[in-house]
């Protein structure tokens, strides 16, 4: 079982799952706006609002759908993973920079060298 805990955390799998699900919401907003542009330009108001794939209707529905969709995904699944990604595996003490690392090593051949 913490087999399965780790791959899940410590991998991109959640990223990746994430990133599908907001790309296949996505893919139904750029569709619908592009049907919605080559379609001829509608004739009246009620056209504009109605149930046709190709109205602008049809096209502020996919995107309330994808905001929807994305917030859904964020607080369910983003937002939970990210603190059990905190809680389990807490971040790892940052040690000295290679900046650092190299003025040491300078500072130890200086001290070395008889010049």
């Amino acid at each position: 079982m913490s087999g399965f805990k780790n791959f899940v955390l410590r991998g991109n799998l959640v990223d990746v799952a994430v990133a599908f699900i907001v790309g296949a919401a996505f893919a139904t907003v750029v569709t619908t706006f592009v049907n919605w542009l080559t379609a001829q330009m509608p004739e009246s108001a009620s056209d504009v609002f109605s149930n046709d794939p190709n109205s602008f209707g049809a096209f502020l529905n996919a995107v309330i759908a994808f905001l929807i969709l994305a917030a859904v995904v964020y607080f369910v699944v983003v937002v939970p993973y990210t603190k059990a990604k905190e809680r389990f595996f807490p971040a790892e003490a940052s040690g000295p920079t290679e900046v650092d690392l190299l003025m040491e090593i300078r500072d130890a051949l200086a001290s070395r060298d008889p010049r």
